[in-house]
């Protein structure tokens, strides 16, 4: 599986920038899986639903099967949550792994940016940023792409992960 990161600061466009990209990648054939980090506690479950009891009662994993999805709810019961290379472990095979947050992560990534916010630039201080896709054009020599062209943001993730749709 070849992996993208999406690194930025809140608000600056990554998930509305992977929705949009989704659809051109399937559309040329990847398929293609997205992990998203949350900073907050996630829980997808239902109170007082059967799975939700199960958890409560103390399994330590709970898969949830539906006719037309599947989710897997692991408790970490106290663990220290996975790394991004576990994380990536779980996910079934796929062409293409698009990584929303992980900022820090040694993994090739687009920085995601927007003047209007404020915040200071990533990729002086991130090797692993590969371009900037942003509403400006980011000081030094790294690529720019510009943010609302999802087309050109889409070629420049296959030609760098050298995927052939």
């Amino acid at each position: 599986m070849k992996t993208i990161g999406f690194a930025g600061y809140s608000g600056s466009g990554k998930t509305t920038l992977i929705e949009r990209l989704l659809p051109l990648f399937v559309q040329g054939g990847l398929k293609v899986s997205v992990l998203k980090q949350s900073h907050h506690d996630i829980d997808l479950d239902v109170p007082g639903k059967d799975s939700w009891r199960h958890r409560q009662a103390g399994a330590h994993e709970v898969l949830l099967a539906g006719p037309g999805r599947w989710t897997l709810m692991h408790e970490l019961r106290g663990a220290p949550p996975p790394d991004l290379e576990q994380q990536l472990a779980c996910l079934s095979p796929c062409d293409l792994v698009l990584v929303e947050g992980f900022r820090h992560a040694a993994l090739p990534k687009l920085e995601v940016h927007r003047m209007a916010h404020g915040k200071p630039w990533l990729h002086p201080d991130d090797p692993h940023i590969l371009a900037v896709a942003s509403d400006v054009r980011p000081p030094g020599n790294i690529p720019f792409l510009p943010l609302d062209d999802s087309r050109t943001i889409h070629d420049f993730i296959l030609d760098s992960l050298h995927l052939q749709p």
